[in-house]
């Protein structure tokens, strides 16, 4: 990876199920112990009826401060534990210029780039 090159993770949350494979993944990658945070936590928001008279439900998995994008893994040509685990494939890995074209061409998702 060039060190001018910014890599981001793109989450397509109109696709995420909610599994929490990527907290449980990450929580081991990292080493962390129950009460000890997370590096990407899933938001959950619903249910909430809209006026179609229908429920809806989001799942949004949230990189905290203590992602860096898995580096020591990334660094061996390996995604992010976040991605590799996620079973909805809602989330990729890779530059942030390129993300950043897939994300403008589609509602409901977001990109996180870490500082």
């Amino acid at each position: 990876m060039a060190a001018d090159e910014k890599y981001g993770i793109l989450i397509d949350y109109e696709w995420c199920t909610g599994c929490h494979s990527c907290e449980m993944a990450c929580k081991v990658e990292l080493g962390l112990k129950e009460g000890e945070g997370y590096g990407i936590k899933l938001h959950e928001d619903g249910p909430t009826l809209m006026p179609n008279g229908k429920y809806e439900y989001l799942y949004l998995p949230i990189p905290t401060s203590l992602c860096d994008l898995c580096a020591a893994r990334t660094e061996m040509g390996k995604l992010p534990t976040c991605v590799h685990h996620c079973q909805a494939a809602c989330m990729t890995y890779g530059k942030v210029s390129e993300l950043a074209e897939k994300a403008a061409a589609k509602p409901k998702q977001c990109l996180f780039v870490p500082c």
